[in-house]
């Protein structure tokens, strides 16, 4: 009987019926996950609980047997950790975005056309506000992390980022009474009015406009955290386990953890990150840990940007490239997905997910297709995220006994 596992997460992979009546994963050639969901037991998940609309960061704390009402640290800890950031009890850790606004601070596009920059979030980093030293650093595309590094800081602030193309950058606030609070909020609005300053007219995004493309001119903070320590998935749970992936945010979930990230050439986070490479690592980590966490984020990209066929060919590729290389590993594979990221809303939604268990003892249901439709007659039933890890230890030999 293996003592391993493979958990393969594709982020944002559920969705709902649109284009023909399907799902991008029901339209999508996946002919080795539907072999997977043959030979294993199918089911829903609901990450956080039914309803619950979970983030990327919350749903990955519950899939890996971590409460995240109890272990949530801050969504900027998680980003920070993932862009090697160096973090110290009493630094605050933001979120940010590179975004665009025009002249009277309206934006216009969140993400700054998903563009970010090395050479702009060097021009930010190791700036100094009221005896703070701020640490920023661009991680994917328009994605960068924020430390702010003094003393009497606060985590109980607002955010900056409204969420919404055409509104006004908010005005940071504290969120609790307290001189920790009014000087962090003052530090992040300072930030924020400096990152236009120097942003808007750095050579970078002069020639951004001249090749046609949307400015990344301002800094947009969100998900401020502070950090602490948790006990580690080999103290918790009793194997040693490691990280493939791409984007920083689940590096960090990984470290936060005490999972070992493995580095991979061509691991980008984004559509065209090297599915093939992540693979090997990920059949390489296994010969040294009992316990691998595989992630792909591309999919959830997709789907917030509303594109059917790309997260349909996205999913295929997932399938062809990488599925096929792992689904016969000597290992308990599962598969599914943190959240759902449906393309006709663009945003996250509280759909269950499908999941799919693969492995020695498992109890085979007759299920013969991955996909949010079929998963729900699946033996497994219908299961919150906080269940899969003792499920998982369960069968790997790591269980607990409750009682005598």
């Amino acid at each position: 009987m293996s003592t391993k596992a493979l958990l393969l997460i594709c982020d944002g992979l559920g969705d709902r019926p649109s284009i023909g009546g399907k799902t991008p994963l029901q339209a999508a050639n996946t002919p080795y996950l539907d072999e997977i969901s043959k030979e294993g037991i199918n089911g829903l998940m609901d990450v956080i609980s039914p309803g619950i609309v979970p983030g990327s960061d919350t749903a990955h704390l519950a899939i890996l047997g971590y409460d995240p009402y109890k272990y949530y640290p801050g969504r900027g800890v998680l980003e920070a950790l993932g862009a090697d950031m160096e973090l110290c009890r009493g630094d605050v850790a933001f979120r940010a975005n590179f975004a665009t606004v025009d002249d009277k601070m309206r934006i216009i596009d969140r993400r700054a056309g998903r563009k970010g920059s090395k050479d702009l979030a060097e021009a930010l980093n190791g700036l100094e506000i009221d005896h703070t030293k701020i640490m920023f650093t661009n991680t994917t595309e328009h994605r960068c992390a924020l430390v702010l590094k003094g003393e009497n800081l606060s985590k109980a602030v607002s955010d900056v980022d409204t969420h919404e193309a055409g509104s006004k950058v908010k005005k940071c606030v504290p969120l609790e009474e307290g001189e920790k609070e009014l000087k962090t909020a003052n530090i992040v609005n300072e930030f924020v009015r400096q990152s236009y300053d120097i942003l808007n007219e750095h050579p970078v995004n002069e020639e951004r406009r001249r090749r046609g493309e949307l400015p990344a001119n301002i800094i947009l903070l969100r998900g401020a955290g502070s950090y602490e320590e948790v006990p580690a998935m080999k103290e918790r749970f009793g194997f040693g386990a490691a990280c493939i992936a791409g984007a920083s945010l689940y590096k960090g979930v990984a470290k936060y953890l005490g999972m070992d990230v493995v580095p991979v050439e061509g691991a980008t986070g984004i559509a065209d990150t090297n599915l093939n490479n992540k693979a090997e690592a990920a059949l390489h980590a296994l010969e040294k840990h009992d316990f691998v966490f595989l992630h792909v984020k591309a999919t959830d990209s997709m789907g917030h940007d509303g594109n059917f066929e790309g997260k349909k060919d996205m999913i295929s590729r997932i399938d062809k490239e990488l599925v096929a290389r792992i689904k016969d590993v000597d290992a308990y594979i599962v598969i599914t997905a943190d959240h759902s990221t449906p393309v006709s809303i663009k945003r996250h939604s509280g759909d269950p997910v499908p999941i799919v268990i693969k492995g020695e003892g498992v109890r085979k249901d007759g299920i013969t297709k991955f996909d949010e439709i079929s998963a729900a007659s699946g033996g497994l039933g219908r299961i919150r995220g906080a269940d899969l890890m003792p499920i998982l230890s369960d069968f790997m030999g790591f269980y607990k006994m409750f009682g005598t």
